[in-house]
């Protein structure tokens, strides 16, 4: 592992409340995950990918345990702060792509471009997720793999350290997946993003630098690919 350490969480739990009833979404989570690190968060529906994600992202917070990025705590962190963090230093990508219809694929990502410090070229994000040629078109006029690689544009454009992506495949079938998977493993590759994808399918498993099994909220064994595969290699 990377000896340059961006998240590290220490008995990480979340208990959800309603009423009288408790879930229990994480347990004892301890974790490192290593700067550039091509990570797969690997397990079944309510296994507790989500619920992790969204604390590394700064969208939830945990009920107990210490969570923190590079130096920085986000256990106990105010809304402000967090909503600092996520404008900083993380990019979102989840299973739907939450465009909007009415702008133009350049126009959706520009969009980001306004609340970041120092934002890519628009064009250049664009053309890192092969999407030049439609720039000026609708989403409408557009494929679903396009569509997810456009909201890949718009988290990447403000340069975030992290790219936490939750089932950004799920919506899509097999060969439009493979292309959507390249994107993020490209962007890990060259631009040195430490990236964290969730999913269920174990074939995406040997992309990933280390794939974190969880299960009923804890972490079930780590797995280590000493040899990755690319994305077109994939089969499932």
């Amino acid at each position: 592992m990377p000896a340059d350490i961006v998240f590290r969480a220490r008995e990480l739990s979340k208990t959800y409340r309603t009423g009288e009833v408790e879930v229990v979404a994480l347990h004892g989570v301890t974790l490192e995950i290593g700067r550039g690190e091509f990570i797969v968060l690997l397990g079944p529906s309510g296994s507790g990918k989500s619920t992790l994600l969204n604390i590394l992202g700064g969208l939830d917070v945990p009920t107990a345990g210490e969570v923190s990025f590079a130096e920085h705590r986000l256990d106990g962190a105010g809304d402000a702060e967090l909503t600092r963090y996520r404008r900083e230093h993380v990019g979102f990508v989840f299973q739907f792509y939450n465009l909007i219809p009415s702008l133009t694929v350049r126009e959706n990502v520009a969009l980001v471009t306004d609340i970041a410090e120092a934002p890519m070229d628009i064009d250049e994000a664009l053309a890192l997720v092969g999407l030049t040629p439609r720039r000026d078109h609708f989403p409408a006029q557009l494929s679903g793999g396009e569509q997810q690689r456009v909201a890949i544009a718009r988290a990447i454009v403000k340069k975030p350290d992290v790219l936490l992506c939750d089932e950004p495949t799920g919506a899509l079938d097999y060969t439009t997946g493979k292309l959507v998977l390249e994107v993020i493993a490209r962007i890990n590759r060259e631009l040195g993003t430490t990236a964290v994808v969730i999913t269920h399918n174990a074939a995406i498993a040997g992309m990933a630098d280390r794939v974190i099994h969880l299960g009923d909220g804890r972490i079930q064994r780590v797995e280590h690919n000493e040899h990755k595969i690319s994305p077109a290699e994939l089969s499932w």
